[in-house]
């Protein structure tokens, strides 16, 4: 048993080295005069998302899922969810239009680039959680749409959740089978 205490231990130690090159990393970025390291293509990256406008940021849940929403401006209406096109998360027809809704009812479909990164629940969920999260993000960008958006219900949260198994019931609400004898 000490054996596999040990190495725990010794993981743990070298992982500490990683996170302070990572951080060495950084402050190479942040140094223009450094050519030729691997912190100045990091610094490239960052500079054409400075240029692209940055981003807003926003949350969006449903139930279990979670969503983590990024809005950048002066896109070409690219959706991305965990990394790839939304249409490939999100297979059928009405989750597309659930994630793509609250872009068109403004009119930005074209002229803003999604990034989310969903996990937790279902599918439905996670694309419920990611409209909420367009949604906020794009008061965040403008505040007239606002009006739009609540109004086509974009912008509430839907409260409803799994309810909780009570004692001596067999779920939420099922109760055991009665026997008369």
């Amino acid at each position: 048993m000490t054996v596999e205490t040990k190495k725990p231990k010794k993981i743990i130690k070298a992982a500490k080295p990683a996170v302070k090159k990572i951080v060495k990393k950084k402050e190479i970025e942040e140094k223009p005069e450094m050519e030729g390291t691997e912190g100045e293509v990091v610094a490239e990256e960052k500079t054409a998302e400075a240029k692209k406008g940055g981003y807003l940021y926003a949350i969006g849940r449903r139930k279990e899922a979670i969503a983590t929403v990024r809005l950048y401006k002066n896109g070409k209406g690219k959706i991305t969810v965990n990394g790839k096109l939304y249409t490939e998360c999100f297979p059928t027809e009405e989750m597309e239009q659930i994630v793509s809704g609250p872009l068109k009812s403004v009119g930005q479909a074209d002229k803003v680039d999604i990034e989310a990164k969903s996990y937790g629940g279902g599918l439905r969920g996670q694309a419920e959680a990611v409209r909420l999260g367009i949604s906020r993000a794009l008061v965040l960008l403008n505040v007239n749409f606002k009006k739009n958006l609540r109004k086509a219900g974009f912008l509430t949260r839907d409260p409803r959740v799994k309810e909780r198994k009570k004692p001596g019931l067999k779920r939420a609400r099922r109760a055991p089978q009665w026997q008369k004898r």
